[in-house]
């Protein structure tokens, strides 16, 4: 018996440390990930804390978190066994930030301004609905599209009840600047906003365009980091940077500790995390897709405009309100950066008017917003990415998607969001969702849909 009790006694302490070196450390990750994703989900797009944790929250690990909603304070907090609280405030315009215990609540701070685009035109440029169709936007007039084959295709994208294993929450099909297919999951609708992680890059990389198009930029030069002129990053451009070909060290794998996971979920301030990381590699020779990097030029963004007003505005006044994506919101960290790697939200039709965008060389109902030439380099792979990178956006150039056309490029995020861009079919078509490659067969999504419109 004695011999039993030593036994159980030396398996339950191997047991505690196992777990005090593989899990204790993720700890802090975990109640991180899940207060922003709670304060976000319910502040944003008013879900409540059961539809966040069954869905949004539904991740490996994270399920292990306790999460505790205050209303009047329009805050979260989340613990996992007690452990490593975390909070996350939500402040109106500045969306969903985590915090730390130094954090100052109760500081002012500058929001930005928004301009609401109101006309009479129907969507994309406008919110009427045509007389011809009083219950909603779709168009079911073109000849060449086999409408049972388009609407099979994207019903075969959402799970049948009580499956959860595509988890599809939005389709929106667009050709020829209508909507075509449109449908949602239970507890969304066309109003729901949507987080779209790394489809938030693409933003930030458009408005890189715009500074080059008004001439405040050059991406060709240095990037204007003072930190850097001492030493070999001094040669690093933000064409560079765009290209995801910058030679910085930097690990992004998210089912684990890593640059990645600590910039968003412990940082302060998210665009000095690839600033400080060194030079693996010379310039242009090595891609390597770093969140990191797209933090970084959001804070290479700021530093140029005079104050942190202008920085808050431009994002709002040069594109997002300018193209009518009223609904998104682009969430700030504690140093009141824009998370431009990962942290954008809007609904699913104001997500698509971003491809419109780019589907039309960057003309927005008769305003050239963005340079075509600008369209053509984020559309041309990087020479180090195997044809599956241009500037912030990921391309079909070296046939990732058999079923579609290679000169589709794409806005893409974790867990399956996507805006497809294919210039030679007139057509914009996103998903977003809760699963990504190989529990989501987007080649195959991609193909149905294609497939039913004849050319």
């Amino acid at each position: 018996m004695k011999n039993f009790l030593k036994i159980s006694a030396v398996g339950v302490l191997i047991a505690i440390l196992f777990y005090g070196y593989t899990t204790y450390p993720k700890l802090d990750l975990i109640s991180g990930f899940s207060a922003k994703s709670v304060a976000s989900c319910r502040f944003i797009d008013g879900r409540s804390l059961d539809l966040i944790e069954k869905n949004d929250n539904d991740i490996s690990m994270i399920t292990l978190a306790k999460n505790e909603i205050d209303l009047s304070e329009k805050s979260a907090t989340a613990s996992v066994y007690g452990l490593k609280v975390r909070k996350a405030i939500y402040r109106e315009g500045l969306g969903a930030t985590l915090v730390n215990d130094d954090f100052d609540v109760s500081k002012p701070y500058e929001i930005p301004k928004r301009t609401k685009i109101e006309n009479n035109l129907s969507f994309p440029y406008g919110d009427k609905i045509p007389k011809n169709d009083p219950k909603n936007d779709l168009d079911t007039t073109f000849s060449n599209i086999n409408y049972k084959k388009l609407n099979l295709a994207v019903a075969n994208a959402f799970d049948k009840s009580p499956k959860k294993e595509k988890r599809t929450r939005s389709v929106l099909v667009l050709y020829k600047d209508k909507i075509i297919a449109e449908k949602y999951d239970k507890n969304f609708d066309k109003d729901s906003k949507i987080l779209g992680w790394s489809m938030t890059k693409s933003v930030t990389s458009a408005l890189f365009g715009i500074l080059q198009k008004q001439g405040k930029i050059d991406i060709n030069k240095p990037a204007p980091i003072k930190e850097w002129a001492k030493d070999k990053r001094c040669k690093i451009t933000i064409n560079d940077l765009l290209h995801m070909n910058s030679g910085l060290e930097w690990e992004e794998n998210y089912e684990t500790i890593c640059d990645a996971t600590k910039m968003l979920f412990q940082a302060e301030n998210m665009s000095k995390s690839q600033l400080e990381k060194p030079a693996a590699f010379e310039p242009n020779t090595h891609w390597n897709y770093s969140s990191g990097t797209t933090n970084l030029l959001s804070g290479i963004l700021r530093n140029q405009f005079k104050t942190h007003q202008e920085y808050l505005d431009f994002w709002y006044s040069a594109l997002i309100d300018k193209i009518g994506m009223h609904s998104m919101i682009i969430e700030t960290d504690m140093a009141g950066n824009y998370v431009g790697s990962s942290y954008g939200w809007a609904t699913t039709r104001d997500w698509s008017k971003f491809g419109l965008l780019y589907l039309h060389n960057g003309n927005w109902n008769g305003e050239q917003i963005l340079d075509k030439s600008w369209i053509q380099y984020t559309a041309t792979p990087t020479n180090t990415s195997n044809k599956a990178y241009g500037a912030h956006f990921w391309l079909n150039a070296g046939g990732q998607y058999p079923n579609a056309p290679r000169d589709m490029y794409y806005c893409s995020g974790y867990q399956g969001q996507m805006i497809a861009i294919i210039p030679s079919m007139e057509m914009v078509i996103v998903r977003m969702g809760l699963k990504e490659d190989p529990e989501f067969d987007f080649n195959a999504f991609l193909g149905g849909i294609i497939t039913s419109i004849k050319k």
